[in-house]
């Protein structure tokens, strides 16, 4: 079953506590989804802007809308989020005994929707302000504000105190995480603890109960307009959201492995596993250049050896003659008088000295 997971793993004996890797590894698994994704977007917007250029500009929007569908359909019917149930955990509510309640049951309806607004709306709020700050440091290179002015005070106080707010941000999950490794906190994220619920691994009813419910149908057997309507609805934003997953599901490594190549860390690798190799040097024809050929003073013709009158040179060997000799001797040849190489008289390059 697509929403299971793919890689289902025993609970140790241990209890239900899922690892610090298995926590870090699901949060980054989204964190990887979207950079993905909008390389994607990009690449179809350039290919044809009339068309895709929509997607690029409100890239954000659209995605959050199909990261809400998303995760509103794995919290409703796993309890837990996409990737969450991906690496094969569950969220229940804070205070739960041994007796924990299956994924199937859903969360309390406090906890379900501060688990999705904290899901959704804390990663897109954070980009947005990324964005925001971006602009402004740019805008402050090239700001039209007077010195004096409260605005370009107000900006430059918030540019400078943004590191520090984000360095706060990083440090209070780093601390959570701390503290989940050494056994003292239950989170390894402050998110959880705001939305008032913890991590534990799917066990073997849950799996059961999970493959139950997709495998039921339940055929609606009401007749108003009304709750038709809904219904065809539920089962509308269901599938869209099963389409979600499940591609997500099949693709999640691909975009994985795209973020990964895109990265500006591995750009010089890449180039240098992409890169071209470098081509042989040309092959001399019969006639090799000859260093006797060239003349010591460079104003003087290698043909006839004397000052050169109407400089021209070869744009196949980059040597320069005398007009009249090196027309002559192409137009017979068909080759540079010194290094042998092809040349036709289109080839020849008239030069002009401020003398002439």
């Amino acid at each position: 079953m697509a929403e299971v997971g793919a890689h289902l793993t025993a609970a140790p004996a241990g209890g239900d506590r899922p690892s610090v890797f298995e926590a870090v590894a699901q949060d980054s698994l989204m964190a990887a989804v979207k950079p993905a994704l909008q390389h994607l977007v990009k690449v179809l917007a350039e290919s044809n802007p009339g068309r895709y250029g929509f997607l690029w500009r409100w890239f954000d929007e659209i995605y959050v809308l199909l990261d809400l569908l998303l995760q509103q359909h794995y919290l409703a019917r796993c309890s837990a989020s996409f990737s969450e149930n991906f690496y094969s955990l569950k969220r229940i509510p804070m205070g739960e005994g041994r007796q924990q309640p299956l994924a199937t049951a859903g969360l309390p309806k406090r906890q379900h929707w501060k688990s999705l607004l904290l899901l959704v709306l804390v990663p897109y709020l954070k980009g947005k302000l990324e964005k925001l700050v971006s602009s402004l440091r740019e805008e402050d290179e090239y700001s039209i504000h007077p010195p004096s002015s409260s605005w370009k005070r107000f900006y430059r106080a918030f540019l400078a105190a943004y590191p520090y707010v984000n360095m706060t941000w990083e440090g209070w999950f780093l601390i959570q995480q701390l503290c989940y490794i050494l056994g003292k906190a239950e989170h390894h994220s402050p998110m959880l603890k705001l939305a008032g619920v913890r991590l534990v691994r799917l066990t073997a009813e849950d799996i059961q109960a999970l493959e139950k419910k997709w495998a039921e149908t339940t055929p609606s057997q009401t007749h108003s307009f009304t709750s038709r309507v809904q219904s065809a609805l539920r089962r509308a934003l269901g599938g869209i959201a099963f389409s979600l997953s499940t591609g997500l599901s099949v693709s999640v490594f691909f975009l994985q492995f795209l973020d990964w190549w895109y990265s500006s860390e591995n750009q010089e690798t890449i180039k240098s596993l992409t890169a071209l190799p470098t081509p042989p040097p040309p092959v001399h024809l019969e006639h090799e250049p000859s260093s006797a050929l060239l003349p010591s003073l460079k104003t003087v013709c290698p043909l006839c050896r004397k000052v050169r009158v109407n400089a021209t040179a070869l744009a196949t060997s980059g040597f320069v003659f005398c007009y009249r000799c090196v027309y002559s001797y192409v137009k017979a040849h068909q080759r540079c008088p010194v290094t042998g190489y092809a040349t036709e008289l289109q080839h020849l390059v008239k030069l002009y000295s401020p003398e002439s």
